[in-house]
């Protein structure tokens, strides 16, 4: 009898030996409701990480560069000026805050750090001027990859302008499915950021890309968010599940069950089987005891140390995990040379892991 079992094993042995799964087959992964089923999908995901990624695990970490006062209304957004929080608010931070965070990071065994900003997005002019200079310290400090999310680029020169500054990977997650998008934010559309990536793409930027689990999005929303990922062509796919903060319209989402984010995690794996899914915000409130299952789910890359308005468990702790579990943060594949498309990088002077 062809049960789900060994219908989950023939996708994933397609997928091992270079195939795709369509978008029907991928909907019956995300619609599989019993345990030992999910119990299946999560250990083929996991042979799917190991053969793709081998035990490597590239680790990311971010610094607030600009916080609060927002003009967007993300209703998951805690810096957003449209709701009221008790998120911090402060100006562009200075250069030394910077490379700070680049000597932890690289203390700690983590390959890049992103300079995140609360703003709608980056213009030609002094604020851009800033970020590059910021951008080149972090780069001439040699401690670890230069990475950013700064928000919507209108401009290919803008674009440019970062890579020039030694920007390598931008991080602009598309949130949810395009369907769903509206519901999640207003004052922007889905189609800017994804002009945004095209953008990045353009200047020769690796791009980071995903969404959040648990805003109210149905399990097709997740499925769409998967595959448009997939058409983009983006390198890191970053699962954040959603950590309710009070203030914002969405503080009061009931939280995703660990088994459902879980076996969400296997089914990104499944369809985009050579990206690094790397699991973000909201990872230790809902996933509790289950957070080191996301390996076994099929993430190969995670954020440590802090979030932007909330925290994580202890680098230690991740890096403890990490260890128990046979896996290396010491990921190598800089420039994303294992990837569809990708150039090998050859600058080795940031070759220590650092994000």
């Amino acid at each position: 009898m062809d049960g789900p079992p060994n219908r989950i094993g023939e996708l994933g042995r397609r997928i091992l030996g270079g195939g795709e799964i369509s978008r029907d087959e991928a909907r019956w992964l995300f619609s599989l409701e019993s345990g030992a089923d999910i119990f299946d999908l999560l250990s083929w995901a996991n042979r799917l990480r190991e053969h793709f990624k081998g035990n490597k695990v590239h680790l990311c970490s971010i610094v607030n560069v600009k916080a609060g006062g927002c003009s967007e209304n993300c209703r998951f957004c805690s810096q957003s000026a449209a709701y009221q929080t008790s998120s911090p608010r402060y100006g562009l931070i200075e250069e030394e805050p910077v490379l700070a965070a680049a000597a932890e990071a690289k203390a700690n065994g983590v390959t890049a750090l992103g300079l995140v900003a609360a703003w709608r997005g980056l213009e030609e002019g002094p604020a851009l001027d800033e970020i590059c200079g910021r951008l080149e310290a972090l780069k001439q400090s040699g401690q670890a990859r230069p990475d950013a999310s700064l928000g919507i680029i209108t401009s290919q020169r803008v674009a440019d302008r970062l890579k020039e500054s030694g920007l390598e990977c931008y991080n602009h997650n598309l949130e949810s499915s395009s369907r769903y998008f509206p519901e999640v934010c207003t004052t922007h559309t889905y189609a800017e950021r994804v002009q945004t990536i095209r953008h990045l793409k353009e200047a020769g930027i690796k791009i980071c890309s995903g969404g959040i689990l648990g805003m109210g999005e149905t399990r097709e929303d997740r499925l769409e968010l998967a595959f448009a990922l997939k058409e983009l062509g983006v390198h890191i796919v970053p699962i954040n599940i959603l950590n309710p903060i009070e203030g914002t319209p969405f503080a009061e989402r009931e939280p995703l069950a660990p088994l459902e984010i879980l076996k969400s995690i296997a089914c990104f794996r499944f369809i985009l089987p050579r990206q690094e899914i790397m699991i973000a915000g909201g990872r230790t409130v809902n996933l509790r005891d289950a957070q080191s299952m996301i390996f076994m789910a099929g993430a190969s890359a995670l954020m440590v140390g802090n979030y932007l308005t909330t925290l994580n468990q202890s680098v230690e702790k991740d890096l403890q995990m990490l260890k128990d579990l046979g896996l290396s943060p010491d990921w190598d594949k800089h420039g994303f040379s294992d990837q569809p498309g990708a150039e090998a990088h050859e600058e080795t002077a940031l070759l220590s892991p650092a994000l």
